[in-house]
């Protein structure tokens, strides 16, 4: 605690500063993406946490002052108590702001209960506006359930709404400008995101496609261009309106070295960086046990210290 009476910024051994948490609340999923990454978790955990399992982790993250939350999956949707999770997060002293990542298929039907369990805003993942594609990246017919969730999600007022397409080589980089006007038509914020794999296997060699043509497109269309705080992204902000953020994980300095998130595992395991799996600590096993609130600090401790940036 300052002398100002506010509490000091938690960071790690590198001075990056924490502020955000990343909950995986499943790792089940109603679509087979062929490029998912799930958050860097190993798929054969299935053990997943509980709503109160949940909010003890984010109390403890909250008690730092990490105060969003974003959740994601697999899909969070899948989780039949998911209203619950939400609104307990949201009631959590400290906490500022819950996000969701979703692939849309149910949001049409759960917008307006995650607006009033206290979701703040949504990021939608969509690849792709053509129906065939959609099936060949997602293995599903899904493509009007995720467009009607946009558009329940812009009505229920989770605000802003954004669209995450992965660019993938051969495969939907000839569909940029399509998604540019289709994001600035119906008044939502589109991220396109760079492949995040690993670049000895077949699928990063494959479908990785690099962003300068995306980069210098857009340059060529904005009428000013903002830095996030959060990993340094580019916010392109349109002439005629339209906002577009670009993320580029991969061998990009810039971008961890400005990570301000700890990630958990739907396993209740903290993740200091999404590219590893050789440094997690467990929060479930000592939540089940009974674990005293000093020891979880402790354990939470333990995680940051173990950051560090994975591109040097």
């Amino acid at each position: 605690m300052r002398k100002d009476g506010k509490k000091q910024m938690l960071k790690d051994p590198y001075g990056r500063p924490l502020e955000s948490i990343r909950i995986s609340v499943t790792q089940r999923c109603n679509l087979n993406c062929f490029y998912c990454h799930r958050e860097g978790e190993d798929p054969s955990h299935k053990d997943e946490m509980t709503p109160e399992e949940i909010q003890k982790i984010v109390s403890i993250a909250a008690s730092f002052g990490l105060g969003e939350v974003k959740l994601t999956g697999g899909e969070p949707l899948l989780r039949r108590d998911i209203l619950e999770i939400v609104r307990r997060i949201h009631d959590t002293p400290g906490v500022k702001e819950v996000s969701m990542t979703t692939n849309g298929i149910l949001l049409s039907e759960f917008a307006y209960s995650l607006k009033k369990a206290g979701l703040a805003r949504v990021n939608v993942s969509l690849d792709t506006l053509r129906g065939e594609r959609f099936k060949q990246i997602t293995s599903v017919d899904a493509l009007k359930s995720v467009m009607s969730g946009i558009e329940k999600a812009k009505d229920a007022g989770l605000h802003p709404v954004k669209v995450n397409m992965v660019l993938l080589k051969g495969l939907n980089d000839d569909e940029v400008p399509s998604m540019i006007n289709f994001a600035k038509k119906i008044g939502v914020i589109l991220q396109i995101i760079e492949l995040e794999a690993s670049y000895e296997n077949e699928l990063y060699k494959r479908y990785h496609a690099s962003m300068d043509a995306v980069e210098h497109l857009l340059e060529n269309m904005a009428e000013s261009i903002t830095i996030r705080k959060m990993h340094h992204r580019k916010k392109y902000h349109l002439r005629n309106g339209g906002e577009v953020e670009i993320v580029k994980p991969m061998h990009n300095t810039e971008f961890c070295s400005h990570c301000n998130r700890i990630r958990v595992t739907s396993d209740g395991k903290l993740k200091p960086c999404l590219f590893r799996n050789d440094n997690l600590v467990d929060m479930l096993g000592p939540i089940r046990r009974g674990a005293s609130e000093e020891t979880l600090r402790k354990l939470f401790l333990e995680a940051v210290n173990r950051r560090e940036p994975y591109f040097k």
